[in-house]
């Protein structure tokens, strides 16, 4: 089978962990880069050792390169344009996360690989970890009882520079939809409803609302409670957050670390009941981040089914997140999610 054929699209820095993991495979190849900057297409042809055109204008691409796959690893403003002509051709898309820089767009470009019949999925490395994937087990196998409360603090001191400092939303926007989705992915459930406030704390290098408070209703009736900052020095949690499960018959906690446990009620007896540590099972052979998503985006296209980062499913963490930023718009009412 002749190895698929990828046009890359946005040539930035994310590019290369995307053109490093086609490198690593011989079911794929890099056949073109784009960039509406062509110094960047020629820069990132240069470091990555590519011998293969490089364009600036995308349908020219499109049609020069015929790709099997599109990569759309542009600004989230961009990813609309890029998806729904990719769609147009018949190409299916992986793509960067968020979906899109608002939930119309979003919604569009589910339309669009509707239309298509083709599939448009995204990149949500955080799903794809050996914690998380330990986590989810234990809540799904039933050892805290029902989960009905959930919190997820975020604390991260991150000094980007460049698009994210000018953002009117960043955290959000640009990273609150990782946590977002993996409290839809470890419970199972839906967010229906948001009150949030964001804010931007003293001494923040960000130009918007680099700090957050979200709490989210969900369809099975657990609460999902979110604290967030891209501006946090010093006592930094995770990038995968720090999570607490409390569930009917126990705790379950997650540090983003690789072992997550449980402390579940024992007996009932004692005016607080004694209870007994229970370790998740590690049984998730997958490798992590961004190299299993995108294993597992490859294996979908072979296997003729949608994969677990759809955009059809996607669109609803997608929805979370600019509900949180009309709730804030609106100094913390209660909106409805999508």
């Amino acid at each position: 089978m002749e190895p698929k054929r990828i046009l890359v699209v946005g040539c930035g820095a994310m590019s290369r962990a995307w053109i490093k993991h086609v490198q690593g495979r011989s079911d794929a190849v890099i056949a073109g880069l784009c960039d509406l900057s062509l110094a960047a297409a020629q820069k990132r042809a240069k470091d990555e050792g590519l011998d293969c055109p490089v364009f600036d204008d995308l349908a020219r691409a499109l049609d020069r390169v015929a790709p099997d796959v599109v990569f759309d690893i542009t600004i989230p403003q961009a990813h609309r344009q890029v998806v729904t002509a990719a769609l147009a051709k018949g190409c299916p898309v992986f793509g960067e996360k968020p979906m899109a820089g608002n939930l119309a767009d979003a919604k569009a470009m589910v339309a669009a690989a509707e239309a298509a019949g083709k599939p448009y999925a995204v990149m949500q490395n955080r799903r794809y970890l050996k914690g998380i994937r330990a986590l989810r087990g234990l809540i799904a196998a039933g050892a805290i009882g029902e989960p009905s409360f959930i919190t997820a603090d975020f604390f991260i001191g991150a000094h980007f520079g460049g698009f994210r400092d000018e953002m009117e939303n960043p955290l959000l926007v640009d990273m609150a939809i990782h946590t977002f989705d993996q409290a839809r992915f470890i419970t199972g459930a839906d967010a229906v409803e948001v009150s949030a406030l964001a804010f931007n704390p003293k001494g923040s290098w960000y130009r918007g609302d680099a700090a957050a408070l979200c709490q989210f209703r969900f369809a099975n009736g657990a609460l999902f409670s979110y604290r967030g900052s891209w501006c946090a020095e010093g006592a930094n949690t995770s990038w995968e957050a720090a999570w607490r499960v409390c569930g009917t018959r126990g705790t379950a906690i997650w540090d983003g670390g690789p072992s997550p446990w449980a402390d579940v009620v024992a007996k009932e007896e004692g005016f607080t009941r004694p209870t007994s540590r229970v370790e998740a099972p590690k049984d998730w052979a997958g490798r992590e981040g961004h190299e299993g998503c995108l294993d597992a985006l490859f294996q979908s296209l072979s296997d003729g089914k949608p994969p677990e980062t759809d955009c059809r499913d996607n669109v609803k963490s997608v929805a979370m997140v600019f509900a949180a930023v009309e709730s804030a718009r609106q100094g913390g009412a209660w909106v409805k999610v999508g």
